[in-house]
């Protein structure tokens, strides 16, 4: 499908999901921009409702960057333990803390090209942290918008940063991070990766395997 062709379906999919998950953003509870950026980073491998019981404790605790640059690193890893990997995730938090104070007085950019240069952070946590806490537009490629994605053909790539700037083509900017967020909840409640709900889905006709399904009800 060409990238022209493909927007149209990209916005009537917007409008159906949108209907379906009037609510849309992250799961994940925060008030600045580094709390957004160490929840993203718990959240790895880990639901974002047990992030959020963690970070609960943990923002009373570490208030600022130099907090997490300057704690003991077994400390952290006892802190953050429920959230799974908590050795790479608190070796993360507390390298890309001390690089914030080093590099950038303590706060968090609101760019990608320095978000990036972060240790740790990739293009999926940029994504999450320019989007839902500075209002910048970027799209957010986790594995259920990876996979839906390619359900619904709107990329046939399977690298992340590929289907990125795919989306990036056919979704209009101002709906980007909307977008992220509608296929996120989606995968989560109906899509559901080898069990899909398909009899509940109201994009079932843009999806592949949605139409299989439905052919084999004729």
């Amino acid at each position: 499908m060409e990238k022209e062709d493909s927007k149209k379906p990209v916005v009537r999919i917007i409008e159906i999901l949108e209907k379906e998950y009037p609510d849309a953003k992250t799961a994940l509870t925060f008030k600045n921009p580094l709390e957004l950026l160490v929840s993203t980073v718990l959240s790895a491998q880990c639901t974002d409702e047990r992030v959020n019981k963690v970070t609960k404790e943990l923002f009373k605790k570490y208030r600022s960057v130099k907090d997490y640059a300057q704690v003991d690193l077994t400390e952290l890893e006892d802190n953050i333990r429920p959230t799974g990997f908590f050795r790479n995730k608190a070796k993360s938090i507390k390298a890309f803390s001390t690089v914030l104070v080093e590099k950038f007085n303590g706060k968090v950019p609101a760019n990608l090209k320095d978000l990036v240069s972060l240790p740790g952070i990739g293009r999926k946590t940029a994504n999450v942290v320019l989007s839902e806490a500075f209002g910048i537009p970027g799209i957010t490629v986790d594995t259920h918008v990876l996979r839906l994605s390619k359900l619904i053909g709107l990329s046939n790539n399977i690298d992340a940063t590929k289907v990125e700037f795919d989306l990036m083509e056919i979704v209009p900017k101002e709906k980007w991070r909307l977008f992220s967020n509608l296929l996120i909840l989606h995968g989560r409640a109906i899509c559901i990766a080898r069990r899909p709900r398909h009899q509940e889905c109201k994009i079932v006709d843009f999806c592949e395997e949605g139409v299989r399904w439905k052919k084999t009800l004729s």
